[in-house]
């Protein structure tokens, strides 16, 4: 028999990049909670960065940024992204990619609002 495993509304047939954004949604929800002006935040989900200073730039493994953070202007809200792929390779585990997206929605929250990770999250580094 041919045809789709299961059909379309089916977890099973999310994709990588759903999953993800599922990620990035719980760690979002779990902080406006607390932080109720997150909701006049973009959060975006990138698959990569660019490479630093322009398209001949290049990145180490270890200078590879996991999240980045714009501030508001010209009428534009605040966007965090999240980047998939280095957060993907990074973790084996469903849980250990939900934690390292957590602690990047929560390190880039900390940036943009100017306070330290422990006090946007008390159990920062934690988990």
């Amino acid at each position: 028999m041919r045809g789709p495993v299961a059909p379309p509304q089916v977890p099973l047939s999310a994709s990588r990049s759903e999953l993800f954004g599922d990620l990035v949604r719980d760690s979002v929800e779990r902080l406006e909670r607390r932080w109720p002006q997150l909701a006049d935040v973009e959060f975006l989900i990138g698959d990569v960065p660019g490479p630093p200073g322009g398209p001949d730039g290049g990145w180490n493994d270890e200078a590879v940024p996991l999240g980045a953070v714009s501030e508001s202007r010209e009428g534009r809200p605040a966007r965090i992204l999240v980047f998939r792929r280095p957060v993907e390779i990074r973790t084996k585990t469903r849980d250990e990619k939900a934690m390292l997206v957590h602690e990047i929605v929560v390190e880039q929250v900390a940036e943009l609002l100017g306070l330290s990770p422990e006090t946007v999250d008390p159990r920062y580094g934690q988990e």
